[in-house]
């Protein structure tokens, strides 16, 4: 498991989330932050500052670069939920 860091504190996806959270990743693929577009807002880094999910800052879109429903992500489940709920 590797652990995030939530860097936008008004993300419906980590409603009730702790700020720093364990998450499953069984892939090294990241998102580059170099000509990141002004339209999408990073929304949670890894310990290593790369890129673990992402919003769209005009529409309803958002993405994850982890696994929340891996048991390697505890709070998987409360992240689905809250996916499901906004």
């Amino acid at each position: 498991a590797t652990k995030a860091t939530i860097t936008s504190e008004n993300e419906p996806l980590f409603k009730g989330i702790e700020k720093e959270f364990e998450i499953g990743r069984y892939h090294s693929w990241v998102v580059s932050k170099e000509d990141f577009p002004e339209v999408l807002e990073i929304t949670s880094v890894d310990e290593n500052g790369q890129i673990m999910s992402l919003r769209h800052k005009l529409y309803d879109v958002c993405g994850v670069q982890f696994h929340p429903e891996s048991v390697l992500t505890p709070l998987g489940k409360q992240i689905i939920k809250n996916w499901i709920e906004s």
